[in-house]
């Protein structure tokens, strides 16, 4: 950060390193990473697609899911494409626009976020399910999935928007490159002229509380799950129910482990080159493994998916 002065000019356009220093590597990466953004489209709206054909599947589980796969697609869309310009070389391709770059902050925001309340409503779905099987019908009804399922996207909305106005209050008078592969809030405070002070602090405590409000909830859900299970007497059923446990577990550790690391801190204190791949963790890569651990491995969303796929299914459409 440097002293505004008058002469200065304000930046209009901003230029994305992305992964310099991968010259000879930049077709590998870019097939790699369209491969990655490719697979998560197919899986997420075929989750979308068979959950919508299956009445089968119409209970509030899977209402989550269609959820968490619509936002899946548009969290990654809106980084990746960009990000895969940036790899061709071609005019333009690294450039974005201030307004834009402001647009996708605060789009990534919100649904980062929105994405962080939605784990947490399908833990409490899973905790009622195992723990109180017998109120679920009464606790987590359609409106109330409804209820829950609003208010994840509203709060996920409403949290960006105190953040990108103090961003956009800022001033950027040089220079304009941004060493990372999108607009994130810690690149861009590097280059503003202005004091960020406040402004680091507004986005410690925001991403805090969303962080913690939605993993607490998470934590205590799987908690009492945890324990349920300890009290099954099948040795084989208590394995599998634990399996399954463990591998929700996996991907929202690895989720929320990178969040709490990019975000929950008022100073960049590791280097760039590791941000990015922290980022490419919560921005790439657990997108695409929710579906592969939250539906694919589900017997019945196999079974919806060879009744969908299936030429007698669409005969009888």
């Amino acid at each position: 950060m440097q002293p505004y002065t008058k002469n200065w000019t304000q930046v209009t356009e901003f230029v994305m390193m992305g992964f310099a220093g991968i010259h000879e590597a930049h077709l590998l990466f870019f097939i790699l990473f369209l491969t990655m953004y490719l697979f998560t489209l197919v899986e997420n709206l075929a989750i979308i697609l068979v959950v919508g054909l299956d009445h089968r599947l119409w209970r509030p589980m899977y209402f989550f899911l269609t959820h968490l796969s619509c936002l899946e697609i548009w969290y990654t869309s809106v980084t990746v494409p960009k990000m895969l310009a940036g790899f061709t070389g071609v005019d333009g391709g690294k450039n974005i626009s201030y307004a834009g770059c402001l647009s996708q902050l605060f789009i990534f925001t919100f649904l980062g976020a929105t994405e962080c309340f939605l784990l947490a409503a399908m833990a409490y779905d899973r905790y009622v399910a195992i723990c109180m099987p017998l109120h679920y019908g009464a606790l987590v009804s359609w409106g109330t999935c409804i209820r829950l399922a609003a208010a994840c996207w509203l709060v996920g909305f409403l949290t960006p928007i105190l953040p990108i106005y103090l961003m956009s209050q800022l001033t950027f008078c040089g220079p304009n490159v941004i060493d990372h592969f999108f607009c994130d809030a810690s690149p861009l405070l590097a280059l503003s002229c202005s004091d960020v002070t406040w402004k680091e602090t507004v986005d410690f405590l925001v991403s805090l509380a969303v962080l913690l409000a939605s993993s607490m909830v998470i934590a205590v859900s799987y908690g009492n799950i945890v324990w349920t299970l300890l009290h099954i007497r099948s040795v084989a059923e208590r394995w599998k129910a634990f399996s399954t446990c463990a591998a929700h577990l996996t991907v929202v550790s690895l989720f929320y482990g990178t969040l709490f690391f990019m975000y929950v801190r008022t100073k960049v204190t590791s280097s760039i080159n590791f941000n990015k791949v922290v980022s490419v963790f919560y921005s790439i890569v657990t997108p695409m493994l929710n579906p592969l651990i939250y539906s694919l491995r589900n017997k019945e969303v196999k079974g919806a998916l060879d009744r969908v796929f299936s030429l007698k299914f669409w005969k009888g459409q």
